[in-house]
């Protein structure tokens, strides 16, 4: 018998609290972080129900959706005036519009120390699986999921099965995690990860920073992951510390061991297994409508005629909607907007790695370019480091933290028609405002294209 076990069973293990007669587990949750598109209809229901919140100490709740970005812009939503009521109301954190620990949830999680090694988390967000990068092991949940989770600390959920990818390989100048998960959900397609909780490994992770691997673990949502973590090291441990709260009641003892610890062990059996060599690759985007519609930079637009049969249909439709014909050049395409920002790609090293493509250098005239960080402490420090000035004097606009363009449900939205290059994690159709085209791409990559106004290769402008 194997007695070896993952990071995901070690983490599982320490949070169950048991197993129902229908087979789902009842698995205790660390923290609950919150964003105002949810409050409303979930806060109604505990209401509703007479039941109250376990343990307000382990749950705040982050304005985000439908905040204001544009500089001078006050509008406030309903969603932000009845989450304001109910944080009064339950005595709640509240980390509000103006907040100097204001941002996106799944960053402000990170940097206030509400995600940590080894901790179970839960939020009302697809892309929770973020906070993995720090081995947190994060679960998105659905407006009914939030009610009973934060009357009962538990969550409902089957347990799902174990995939590990390992990439290997050191990434070319201007080749970032953003281009390793497109090309992973290129090959692997938009279902692969479904009922599965991932674990990252390989070199190239190891490489990476803090950052980028929470690029990638938000980023497995977009092929139907469950949930992500990757194995905390000292760049992680050396994160948390900097952040982690003052010690609660259940956080008494010191965590670095704890941490240290948190890995899978040699000879442990995952279900799948999916290797990959990321050394040649090159800046990637997508051209269609789904984050699995990927090229290369330097690659021609696939024909659908050459996929599988259960493709073609969708490729078409894509072909259609994105206004871009099978055998054609991804790059030269016109680019009228430009997005950099979202809970992919909207931090510190993200902003500073477009500054350096843009510095003395101007947007094409007839593209509308913006840059969005993904905090306000984000924010701050790229304008202690004068990023903002670099934008600002190269004709982007730069806004307050906010999920923005990403959500679109705060007004910032393209015009019918427009092609967006976006660094955020989905290329729907109408995601970013009725009609717009989105590629989704790396920050660099985004800054590129916001000088030559087209899709180029931004290893040229390194």
């Amino acid at each position: 018998m194997n007695n070896k076990k993952t990071l995901f069973d070690k983490i599982w293990e320490q949070h169950s609290v048991g197993q129902r007669h229908d087979g789902r587990h009842l698995l205790y949750i660390d923290r609950h972080v919150i964003h105002e598109l949810h409050v409303p209809h979930a806060f109604k229901r505990l209401d509703l129900s007479g039941r109250t919140i376990r343990r307000p100490d382990l749950t705040v709740i982050v304005q985000d959706h439908t905040v204001p970005t544009r500089p001078g812009l006050e509008l406030i939503s309903e969603h932000i005036k009845i989450t304001r009521e109910y944080a009064k109301k339950y005595q709640l954190k509240l980390i509000d519009v103006g907040s100097e620990q204001h941002g996106i949830v799944h960053i402000v999680s990170t940097e206030i120390g509400f995600a940590m090694p080894g901790y179970t988390l839960a939020c009302p967000d697809s892309h929770a699986s973020t906070v993995g990068a720090l081995g947190c092991l994060a679960f998105g949940c659905g407006t009914t999921e939030l009610e009973h989770i934060l009357a009962t600390q538990v969550m409902v959920i089957d347990k799902p099965k174990q995939l590990r990818i390992t990439i290997n390989g050191t990434l070319q100048a201007g080749v970032s995690a953003k281009d390793v998960a497109l090309y992973l959900i290129r090959l692997v397609g938009v279902n692969a990860g479904r009922g599965f909780a991932v674990e990252f490994t390989g070199s190239t992770v190891q490489e990476m920073s803090i950052e980028s691997r929470m690029t990638l673990c938000n980023m497995a949502i977009e092929w139907g992951a469950r949930t992500c973590l990757i194995a905390p090291d000292s760049k992680a441990i050396e994160w948390c510390s900097k952040t982690m709260l003052s010690p609660t009641r259940d956080q008494s003892f010191n965590m670095s061991p704890f941490w240290s610890n948190l890995k899978s062990d040699k000879g442990a059996q995952f279900d799948e297994e999916i290797e990959l060599d990321c050394s040649k690759l090159v800046p990637q985007l997508t051209w269609g409508t789904d984050p699995s519609q990927v090229v290369g930079v330097d690659e021609l637009i696939p024909d659908p005629m050459v996929m599988a049969s259960t493709d073609q249909q969708q490729a078409l439709k894509a072909l259609t909607y994105m206004e871009v014909c099978a055998g054609d050049r991804i790059q030269g395409i016109k680019v009228d907007r430009v997005f950099i920002g979202s809970c992919s790609n909207s931090r510190i090293s993200d902003l500073r790695a477009a500054a350096s493509i843009v510095r003395d250098r101007k947007v094409a005239n007839h593209v509308k370019a913006i840059v969005v960080p993904g905090s306000t402490q984000i924010k701050k420090q790229a304008e202690v480091e004068g990023l903002d000035k670099v934008f600002i004097e190269a004709g982007f606009e730069w806004h307050h933290s906010g999920c923005s363009m990403c959500a679109g449900a705060n007004g910032d939205v393209g015009n019918p028609g427009e092609r967006c290059l976006s660094t955020t994690n989905r290329n729907f159709e109408n995601r970013q405002g009725r009609g717009v085209k989105t590629h989704l791409v790396s920050p660099q990559m985004a800054a590129a294209a916001a000088l030559a106004g087209s899709i180029v290769d931004v290893r040229n402008y390194l």
